[in-house]
């Protein structure tokens, strides 16, 4: 019985899409700003740091400019906190939906792992224009920022799982 839950999971992929897809509509039909607050966010906070951090601390950066660092940081911090609110609260707020009908519970912190990723694939790419900005030039590390998603995604899906059962009891 080592693969029933993973073939229950499967059986139920498409609520985990709708589920996903729906929770993007809602993100940015209900913000003024939409997409854009996928950017804003991470580029205001990032000029907070780069002005304390890079203007008044003077923190060493190794010649990378202190916008492209911070900005560079951030995104995977905001997917993970982002992940983490949204998951724990994930099982309260679908309550009557729970309710109703039988599915696997987890699926509802999982989707809001998934509407994150919308978010920091929209802050990946202006991660791109800001590189372009300033004339730095992706090298081969670069290709590595996708395959350290998958270990953020699942250390965001598993603490957030963790704190939607706990928000239960």
């Amino acid at each position: 019985m080592t693969g029933g839950w993973f073939r229950e999971l499967w059986s139920y992929k498409e609520l985990f899409y709708f589920l996903a897809w729906r929770d993007v509509k809602l993100r940015y039909r209900q913000t003024l700003l939409g997409a854009a607050w996928a950017v804003i966010q991470p580029l205001l906070t990032m000029g907070v740091f780069s002005l304390f951090f890079g203007g008044v601390v003077n923190v060493p950066t190794e010649g990378v400019p202190y916008p492209v660092f911070y900005f560079a940081a951030l995104l995977p911090w905001i997917y993970f906190s982002t992940t983490l609110l949204q998951s724990g609260s994930s099982l309260i707020g679908n309550a009557q939906l729970l309710t109703k009908i039988y599915f696997p519970r987890i699926i509802l912190p999982a989707s809001t792992a998934l509407t994150s990723l919308v978010d920091f694939v929209i802050g990946s790419v202006f991660l791109l224009v800001i590189l372009a900005y300033y004339k730095m030039w992706p090298t081969w590390k670069l290709l590595l920022w996708p395959v350290l998603v998958l270990p953020l995604m699942c250390l965001s899906l598993g603490i957030g799982i963790f704190l939607s059962a706990l928000n239960v009891k």
